[in-house]
């Protein structure tokens, strides 16, 4: 699973989709491009799902797909109700935003009692990245990936969970998928994993995942009360990482 593809191109998010709990009935996706995901979704279940997309040309698509599509920026002038979804999603979106913490507050105002934030952001600490910055000493923006010319924030796991715990937001999950990291040419990557598994351990994925829910609210969602969305075996998916936190 690649992400921050140019423009308008649907991106493969089957992990993302299988960690939506199976009786979710109401989403919003935050940056929905052109509503691949949430399509992924509707595929799948009997969903009503929203999207916000600033982007005109990928929103004309993504409103063919979707129930309702906000052609804006998230903010708390949009005409989405307050207390009305399940899920909220971000998708590698949230790097691209002037002010993280602000959407993700808006976001306990859109939520039902119970309701939870997914969000998947690229993994600053990903080998490539570390090379980049101590070998090439370099910091060079790119076209997309983890140094993606329109990214304005970057995270680590430490960094991600402590601005939504920061937030009063419980994160009850983290996780990393994407695995890329195997190069059998560079000798000092192969020495770093052998000799320095624990300090190396968060470095071989290219996206972190944190699901996360307003402190002190009751959720009757997965994965205390509901099992995630199952998908047929024939169905393809990008390698997932293993879960690397849980109640914090």
């Amino acid at each position: 699973m690649e992400f921050d593809r140019p423009k308008y191109e649907d991106i493969d998010r089957l992990p993302l989709v299988l960690l939506i709990p199976k009786n979710t009935k109401k989403i919003l996706d935050i940056g929905c491009n052109q509503g691949g995901f949430g399509l992924s979704l509707k595929n799948l279940m009997d969903i009503e799902v929203w999207g916000v997309e600033p982007d005109e040309q990928a929103a004309t698509v993504a409103k063919e797909r979707l129930d309702n599509v906000i052609v804006d920026f998230f903010h708390s002038g949009n005409p989405i109700p307050d207390n009305y979804f399940d899920v909220i999603t971000f998708n590698d979106s949230l790097e691209h935003m002037p002010d993280p913490a602000s959407a993700l507050e808006l976001c306990k105002k859109k939520l039902k009692t119970g309701g939870r934030i997914h969000c998947c952001v690229p993994n600053m600490r990903h080998i490539d990245n570390l090379e980049h910055l101590f070998l090439e000493k370099d910091w060079r923006y790119e076209e997309f990936g983890i140094r993606d010319k329109t990214h304005l924030r970057f995270f680590t796991l430490k960094s991600i969970v402590r601005l939504f715990e920061n937030l009063e937001l419980n994160v009850v999950q983290t996780m990393f998928i994407n695995e890329k990291w195997w190069d059998s040419k560079k000798l000092l990557r192969r020495l770093l994993y052998r000799f320095f598994p624990e300090l190396m351990s968060d470095t071989k994925h290219i996206q972190i995942v944190v699901i996360a829910e307003p402190k002190n609210s009751f959720n009757p969602y997965s994965p205390r009360g509901s099992s995630p969305l199952h998908v047929p075996r024939h169905s393809s998916s990008s390698q997932t990482g293993p879960r690397v936190g849980g109640q914090q």
